[in-house]
């Protein structure tokens, strides 16, 4: 049981990497209806937010090596494609929320892909390959070294695909 100021920072950590989230999809929004300035700020505060939560990541000692890291990463999508989200994916369906179940199954599908990716990784760890990803602007399907002609999960075009730097 950890003391009430790792509560703190586990909430904090938590409210900042959200708000960073949310500050980007309201940028990307901004930029849409174009309001520059407001989507140039709203970039600027999620910035923050991303300092924010490393600095409270850090004091918790959440951050370790590339080799820790990438094991809890495994273990957090596996989570996430065994346990949580085919709950969330039944309850949607059962209440007959089409666009909850959508969103379910599409990250569903894709936190699969991380876990495969993150383990490949893993086993890869200092071999210093250096692949090119590339993410479904969609349902975020990650890929290596190139784009699909099609997304396989969701049917976006490659071309669509956003490459990672």
């Amino acid at each position: 049981m950890g003391t009430k100021t790792e509560g703190n920072l586990k909430e904090a950590f938590a409210g900042e990497s959200q708000a960073n989230r949310r500050y980007l999809a309201f940028a990307k929004k901004a930029d849409e209806e174009g309001y520059a300035q407001a989507a140039k700020l709203f970039r600027a505060a999620a910035e923050a937010e991303t300092v924010h939560a490393h600095n409270h990541l850090r004091v918790l000692k959440g951050i370790k090596s590339t080799k820790e890291n990438l094991q809890e990463a495994i273990g957090g999508e596996t989570h996430e494609f065994k346990t949580m989200y085919p709950g969330m994916i039944e309850t949607a369906k059962s209440e007959k929320n089409d666009a909850a179940f959508q969103t379910f199954h599409f990250a569903n599908q894709v936190e699969k892909i991380h876990a495969s990716l993150y383990t490949k990784a893993l086993e890869n760890l200092g071999k210093n390959e250096i692949l090119d990803y590339y993410v479904c602007p969609v349902c975020g399907n990650t890929v290596e070294k190139a784009a699909p002609e099609r997304c396989p999960i969701c049917g976006t075009p490659g071309k669509n695909f956003i490459k990672i730097a």
